[in-house]
């Protein structure tokens, strides 16, 4: 019995060993000094430059976490600098880690098939133009799907009739949103908006309150909005909000709480929708002065005014993280849906979600999951997403690395694009894969 203990312990250290030589491997590999150098430049000249007020930065591999930084503050006033613990506003990235991550935990328990069907699973679909569209078809942007539909302007008028934007500032448009200016005269619809509490109201700001009736109309035009060819590769936010649809549709369960379940079993709780409920605003990153809808900076509710029409869950924005929380999926992903002994995600719904099935129609595209077509900053295997506020995070499974990089370009406006224009993400993604 002796003897056997020991061969154990033998087997045990061995074990130890090869899993430490592993991890020390994968360190010395990579050049954490060097790639560290260039991402203090890179973060420094974009916060000299105004790309974004803050960041947070993480570089890591399956199984280690080279660099992790914080880079600057809150917003311009320079008051609140970036801590660890704060959570970012990360928009479409919510398409991947929300509504993809469940697709794929229920694909791979045999609840949901990439052949279900729309009008099959919500009932308010049946008979209607987008009936027969399928799971793969919205995963994969190949819908017909209009690109966005601005559900929320549908709540605004203004008493005279007149435009609610105009592009010339006057005295009747004096404040900026985004490109346009915006009618100071604007009246919200009190047949759905409230601004005090009612009952059976959604919260969809702090001090704004949605008719559950309104969704009615989201949902009617949403049934006809399948305005470009089916097979087509157009991005749109609509693909993720009737995914959502499914989910809840076959498990009875809201996004939000299948989510969170998810994010248990990593041991990640610095991630998920209507950041308030579990985390103080001291710790959320402020977005968007909001001049049209809101009339606010926005900060501890979602900026997307989809996401926010639901209550802040949607499937294609809502969530907030930190980059801490995310390095943990990007670690399960890319030891195939484990993570510390525990298989999460099914093995085979991991690769076939971030493979380009329709590569050969040229479509470069994972399901749920961005893919690019090979150049000088992405490989052929990579896959991620970005998010309008200024969000990326992207995983090489050749190499095993990932990269995430947090921040709120948004603030003070959307119309502050310096960091696309500068391909500032792609750049140290192309770096620190070198």
């Amino acid at each position: 019995m002796k003897n056997i203990d020991v061969r154990i312990g033998l087997v045990f250290l061995i074990f130890l060993g090869i899993n430490g030589y592993a991890q020390k491997k994968s360190k010395e590999s990579f050049d954490t000094k060097r790639n560290e150098v260039y991402i203090d430049s890179m973060m420094n000249n974009a916060l000299e430059k105004g790309f974004f007020p803050g960041a947070q930065i993480i570089v890591g591999s399956k199984d280690a976490v080279f660099i992790t930084k914080n880079y600057g503050y809150h917003d311009y006033s320079k008051k609140q600098k970036v801590k660890s613990d704060d959570v970012f506003d990360l928009a479409s990235m919510s398409k991947v880690l929300g509504g993809t991550i469940v697709t794929m935990r229920l694909v791979g328990e045999d609840k949901l098939h990439l052949k279900d069907k729309v009008g099959d699973l919500v009932p308010i679909y049946k008979n209607t133009p987008i009936s027969d569209l399928t799971l793969f078809e919205l995963l994969t942007h190949t819908s017909g799907l209009k690109a966005s539909i601005t559900f929320y302007q549908s709540l605004l008028s203004t008493p005279d009739g007149s435009p609610l934007l105009s592009n010339q500032k006057s005295d009747t448009y004096p404040d900026l949103f985004d490109t346009m200016y915006v009618n100071k005269n604007i009246v919200y619809d009190s047949k759905y908006l409230s601004f005090t509490p009612k009952e059976n109201y959604i919260q969809i700001y702090k001090n704004m309150w949605i008719n559950p009736e309104f969704y009615k109309t989201v949902y009617q035009q949403i049934s006809v909005a399948n305005v470009n060819p089916r097979g087509k590769y157009v991005y749109s936010d609509l693909n993720l909000i009737l995914v959502q649809q499914m989910i809840e549709a076959k498990t009875g369960k809201k996004l939000d709480e299948l989510a969170r379940g998810i994010y248990t079993e990593l041991g990640i709780s610095k991630i998920g929708y209507n950041p308030l409920k579990w985390t103080s605003i001291e710790n959320v990153m402020p977005t968007e002065v909001d001049n049209f809808f809101r009339k606010d900076t926005i900060k501890g509710y979602v900026h997307d005014e989809a996401a926010a029409i639901f209550g802040g869950v949607s499937g294609n924005a809502g969530l907030f993280a930190n980059a801490q929380s995310i390095s943990v999926i990007c670690q399960m992903l890319l030891n195939n849906g484990k993570y510390q002994g525990k298989q999460i995600l099914k093995a085979n719904v991991v690769q076939e979600f971030t493979k380009s099935p329709l590569v050969k129609d040229g479509i470069y595209r994972g399901l749920g999951f961005d893919k690019r077509k090979p150049d000088e900053f992405f490989k052929e295997n990579d896959f991620g997403h970005t998010g309008f506020t200024g969000t990326f995070f992207f995983m090489n499974p050749d190499n095993n690395r990932f990269l995430i990089i947090l921040t709120n370009r948004v603030n003070p406006t959307r119309t502050n694009r310096l960091m696309y224009k500068d391909d500032f993400s792609a750049k140290i993604w192309r770096q620190i894969n070198n």
